[in-house]
C-alpha cells in the first residue's frame, strides 16, 4: 500500500469529502520533514495537525504549508545563530 492509498483510505474512513493525491501527501511530508529537522522531531505530527486545522478552516494548503515551512527554517536559522 502506498502512502497515497493509505491517505485515501483514511479520508474515506473519516468521511472527508475531498480526494487527496500525491502532491498533497508530498506537501504534508515535506512540511513534517522541515518541522522535524528544524524544530524537533515531535514537531512534525503537531505541525501537520495544525496545518490540517488551518486548511479545514479555509486556508490554502500550499500557501499555509509554505508559510509554516518557512517559519520552521527561520527557527532553525535562529537556533544556529544562538550557538
Amino acid at each position: 500500500m502506498t502512502l497515497v492509498e493509505w491517505a485515501q483510505q483514511v479520508c474515506a474512513e473519516l468521511e472527508l469529502p475531498d480526494e487527496i493525491g500525491k502532491s498533497d501527501v508530498d506537501r504534508i511530508l515535506d512540511l513534517a520533514k522541515d518541522a522535524a529537522h528544524s524544530v524537533a522531531r515531535p514537531a512534525a505530527p503537531l505541525t501537520t495537525y495544525l496545518l490540517g486545522i488551518a486548511v479545514g478552516r479555509g486556508a490554502d494548503p500550499a500557501d499555509a504549508a509554505a508559510a509554516v515551512a518557512a517559519l520552521a527554517r527561520e527557527h532553525a536559522a535562529g537556533a544556529a545563530d544562538e550557538s
